[in-house]
C-alpha cells in the first residue's frame, strides 16, 4: 500500500506519495516558517489533502531534522526549527483529520539512510552506515536489517563523535566533533583559512570568488577542482581523508558491509571518495585480515528523505 513521505526543511517541505518499490507517484511542495511550528503542521495537512485527492495511502512519514523521541512521535529538539519537545505526530494527525492514517516522525538522516538501505546504494547489505555530509554531518546506522535508534532515539549522531580533543568548536557545545572536519562547513572554513594564509597558492580560487562576487565556498572549491585547480583538489582530498579516517573508527565498532555517502558534498564524487577510501584502508584495524568495506556514493538523491520516511511509516501502517 502507498504511503506519504514528508521531507521537512527549514523553509519548505517536499511531500510525495511513494509506492512499496520506492517510486514517487506524485509530489508537491509548500513553503513554511521555521519559527512557527503550526505553519508546518498546516502546510503538511494541505499537501497531504492535495495528494489524497488522487491517491490512497495508509501512513504518513515525517522526516525531521532534529532529535526524535524513541516512540517516533515528538521532536525533542531541532537546531533550525522552533521544535522543543514538540508532539509533531499528534499535531499533524489532528491537522490532516485522518484517523485511518498512521503518522510517524523520523530523523531526516535515518529516513535518507533507510531509503538507501531499501532501494539505493545499500540495498544488498544488512549492515550499513549512511553519512549525509552537507552543512553538517548526519548519519544512519542499520544493523542486521534494523534501524539503530538507541534507548532514547538519539543514536547515530556520528557528526558529534569527538575526533580531535579540544579541537574546533561545534554548535553542539563540544569541541573537536567529526562534523567540524568532515562537512561542507569544514571545507569552506579550511578553504578560506588556507587561502588567507597562502594567497599565492590559492590565487585561482580567490580570483574565481571575486569574479562571481561571492565568498569562497564549498561548491566553488568543487567547481574549480573539476576544472583542475590543484589547490581545490587538495582541499577535497583533505576532506575525504577526514571522512575515511572516521569510517575506519566506525568499522571497529559497527563492522558494516558498506558506507554510503550522500549530501551536498557528494557532488565532488571521487575527488572526495578516492581519498576517503585510501584513508579508510590505511587506518582500518586488523588490515589484511578482514574485508575492506566499500565507500560509495548515495543513489537516491534529494528524494531520499521523502522516500525513506514513507517506507518507515509504511511499516507501522
Amino acid at each position: 500500500m502507498h504511503a506519504v513521505g514528508v521531507d521537512i526543511g527549514g523553509t519548505k517541505i517536499a511531500v510525495g506519495v511513494v509506492d512499496d518499490n520506492g517510486r514517487i507517484l506524485a509530489k508537491t511542495k509548500r513553503k513554511t516558517r521555521p519559527d512557527d511550528p503550526s505553519s508546518i503542521d498546516a502546510a503538511i495537512a494541505d499537501a497531504v489533502a492535495e495528494l489524497g485527492q488522487a491517491h490512497q495511502f495508509t501512513a504518513v512519514g515525517l522526516a525531521a531534522a532534529g532529535f526524535v523521541s524513541s516512540d517516533r512521535e515528538r521532536v525533542i529538539f531541532a537546531p533550525n526549527i522552533a521544535w522543543r519537545d514538540y508532539p509533531l505526530a499528534r499535531k499533524v494527525q489532528e491537522a490532516i483529520e485522518r484517523d485511518d492514517v498512521v503518522v510517524v516522525v523520523e530523523n531526516d538522516a535515518n529516513a535518507a539512510g533507510w531509503a538507501e538501505f531499501e532501494y539505493g546504494a545499500g540495498a544488498d547489505a544488512k549492515n550499513f552506515v549512511m553519512l549525509t555530509i552537507g552543512t553538517g554531518l548526519g548519519a544512519a546506522i542499520v544493523a542486521d536489517g534494523l534501524m539503530l535508534r538507541g534507548a532514547y532515539g538519539f543514536a547515530a549522531e556520528l557528526g558529534h563523535v569527538r575526533v580531535v580533543p579540544d579541537g574546533e568548536p561545534c554548535g553542539c557545545g563540544q569541541r573537536g566533533c567529526w562534523e567540524q572536519y568532515a562537512s561542507g562547513s569544514a571545507l569552506t572554513r579550511e578553504a578560506r583559512t588556507h587561502a588567507a594564509a597562502n594567497p599565492k597558492r590559492a590565487a585561482t580560487l580567490i580570483e574565481a570568488a571575486k569574479a562571481k562576487g561571492t565568498d569562497i565556498s564549498g561548491p566553488l572549491v568543487t567547481e574549480l577542482a573539476f576544472a583542475g585547480d590543484e589547490f581545490s583538489i587538495g582541499l577535497l582530498a583533505q576532506l575525504g581523508t577526514w571522512i575515511g579516517e572516521g569510517c575506519a573508527t566506525l568499522a571497529a565498532v559497527l563492522d558494516p558491509e558498506v558506507f554510503v555517502v550522500g549530501g551536498g558534498v557528494i557532488a565532488a564524487g571521487d575527488l572526495v571518495l578516492d581519498s576517503a577510501r585510501e584513508a579508510f584502508a590505511s587506518h582500518l584495524s586488523a588490515r589484511g585480515h578482514r574485508a575492506i568495506a566499500p565507500i560509495v556514493a548515495a543513489a537516491m538523491g534529494n528524494d531520499a528523505g521523502m522516500v525513506g520516511a514513507a517506507a518507515l511509516a509504511r511499516l507501522e501502517g
